[in-house]
């Protein structure tokens, strides 16, 4: 394929079908008309002498030749955001679309409410919160940056550690009142828990319950730890959860935390060849800041740093 004489607003609505997956949604966030994303990507597909999607119910699959393609449309993005940012300085770098992956729980308890802040701090930068209870597949370019239970191994990635983080056992008030005080681990004998679907568990990482409550009667599981929170706030069992979302529910409180004490750590990661892009930084070093300032909410539940 040779794209040197290509129209670079076509290859640029290429890479927003490609993000979003279909061109209705492209066009949607582009803000432009179904048909001139439709009209400009079949233009383009001439122009290349190649078909560059598989038009499904599902959305635009890339081909071969879309995806040889996209690596090449990536360096040429890439390369003219380098460029912004030599010649434009900071204020004319920390613009554009910036796609953040992270897990369930991290995601929606600790991560949303800070990243308003960020936006807050830099109005030019657009933030897609990609929360999945699976791991961020950035090869696949799910996400710009991510963050994962565990430290990735793939050798076109940047990774970094983030956090540690503590889980802990917990009950409701409701539920405790309802039983006998637990105040040896064998007390825990006969209560309820809530816990991951084992068959489905993502990563080891996840794998505390049979170690913290061996033989744990679990008549409820789920792949989420959303619902597993949930389930303890309604009093219906107990469940190890992470501190920092423990918190946000006064219903709940630690049971044998002198005993039960779990710790996991947080990994951030992000493609090599967008790690040094200015918004992409922007948000990384954001994101490490807002975990230093906030190691007791992640460690123990408790007060955090301003901001």
């Amino acid at each position: 394929m040779a794209i040197e004489h290509t129209n670079w607003d076509n290859l640029r609505l290429f890479l927003a079908v490609v993000r979003a997956q279909s061109a209705q949604e492209a066009a949607r966030r582009l803000e432009v008309d179904h048909s001139t994303i439709t009209r400009r990507l079949h233009r383009l597909e001439k122009e290349l002498g190649a078909q560059l999607f598989e038009r499904t119910p599902a959305g635009h699959v890339l081909t071969m030749a879309g995806h040889r393609l996209l690596e090449h449309v990536e360096q040429m993005e890439n390369s003219m955001v380098r460029v912004g940012e030599d010649i434009g300085g900071e204020r004319h770098a920390l613009t554009g679309h910036v796609c953040l992956g992270a897990t369930e729980g991290f995601g929606s308890f600790f991560l949303a409410q800070h990243l308003s802040h960020f936006t807050e701090r830099h109005p030019g930068i657009q933030v897609e919160l990609l929360i999945v209870p699976r791991f961020i597949n950035l090869s696949q370019r799910e996400a710009d940056l991510a963050v994962n239970v565990e430290r990735p191994h793939s050798s076109g990635q940047v990774c970094s550690k983030l956090c540690d983080y503590r889980l802990r056992l917990y009950a409701s008030r409701d539920y405790l009142a309802r039983h006998a005080p637990i105040t040896h681990p064998r007390d825990l004998r006969g209560h309820r828990f809530v816990g991951y679907v084992e068959e489905l568990v993502f990563s080891n990482e996840l794998r505390y319950l049979a170690a913290v409550v061996p033989q744990a009667h679990t008549p409820l599981r789920s792949t989420s730890v959303v619902a597993q929170y949930n389930v303890a706030c309604a009093g219906r069992g107990l469940a190890v959860l992470p501190c920092f979302m423990a918190a946000h529910s006064p219903q709940l409180v630690p049971v044998l935390p002198e005993v039960i004490d779990v710790q996991r750590t947080f990994w951030i990661a992000a493609p090599a060849n967008r790690r040094d892009l200015a918004r992409v930084r922007a948000l990384w070093d954001f994101l490490r800041d807002v975990v230093a300032r906030h190691q007791g909410l992640l460690m123990d539940g408790g007060a955090a740093g301003p901001g």
